[in-house]
């Protein structure tokens, strides 16, 4: 606590002598020391606070985006390919479908996975478990987690967020819509992107799920930039060069030659 305390004073500090330093002689020290106590008070937020801002940050996702009801083909075939798999690490896992074009998937820390239906659209069986794995990836490691947490210490400097008595203060609309846009578009760094999928691998063949789907995946992602032009926000957010994502590809399709796992025709 004194060291998370001494860190919440340098932010402090560094906010201060910025703005002397560009002349700014209204800065309110009081709201500055309260800023400072809330970022501490947000570092140390427990499991349990945490869950309940994700929990409730996903709520909000689901209310905002069209969810396909139970009827659908896409929830149909999203249940179908992911039938027994009810837990990653202990962390409970549930599964929806968002009605929309766009090219798009992600993995809460809460175990909350969402597919859009745009990828579902482009993407064959194998393939689509490759993402979904790759995806879970990130929350077998703590990616997720430390990315809503990282954002959650920002809002706090910015708009008071903090526990309080151990309860986790409530959220505006606006705040918890932020919160859900780094759930969504979480950007990890190429050291991340190739733990989640090492772990997605593994957590794929732990599932007796084809591992190839996800080196089909990509390389399909690849194809559609080369050959289509195609640009997508999903796609640049996992593959940050050309020569980096082949070496993946490379690596993820050595690893199941050498474990002798047959790709799917």
């Amino acid at each position: 606590m004194r060291k998370t305390l001494f860190n919440a004073l340098k932010i402090l500090v560094a906010v201060v002598a910025f703005g002397s330093f560009t002349g700014c002689a209204s800065l309110n020290l009081e709201r500055l020391t309260s800023a400072g106590v809330k970022v501490a008070q947000a570092q140390t937020i427990s499991d349990e606070q945490m869950a309940a801002y994700v929990k409730a940050s996903v709520a909000q996702m689901d209310a905002q985006n069209p969810v396909a009801p139970a009827s659908s083909a896409y929830t149909k075939r999203l249940n179908r390919l992911t039938a027994g798999i009810e837990q990653a690490d202990g962390i409970p896992l549930n599964f929806k479908v968002y009605n929309v074009r766009d090219v798009n998937a992600f993995a809460c820390p809460d175990g909350s996975v969402r597919v859009f239906a745009g990828l579902m659209d482009i993407m064959n069986d194998d393939e689509l478990m490759g993402i979904i794995g790759h995806e879970i990836g990130h929350v077998l490691m703590r990616h997720s987690k430390n990315a809503f947490k990282n954002q959650l210490m920002t809002s706090a400097l910015r708009d008071g967020i903090a526990s309080t008595g151990g309860v986790a203060a409530a959220l505006t609309d606006s705040q918890l819509g932020d919160l859900g846009e780094t759930l969504l578009n979480a950007r990890y760094s190429k050291n991340q992107e190739r733990e989640a999928d090492d772990i997605g691998y593994d957590f794929l063949v732990l599932n007796k799920r084809n591992p190839w789907g996800m080196v089909m995946a990509f390389e399909k992602f690849l194809t559609l930039e080369q050959k289509n032009g195609q640009q997508n926000s999903y796609i640049t957010k996992m593959f940050s060069s050309h020569p980096d994502t082949r070496e993946r590809i490379s690596r993820m399709a050595e690893r199941a030659q050498k474990e002798g796992i047959a790709r799917p025709k």
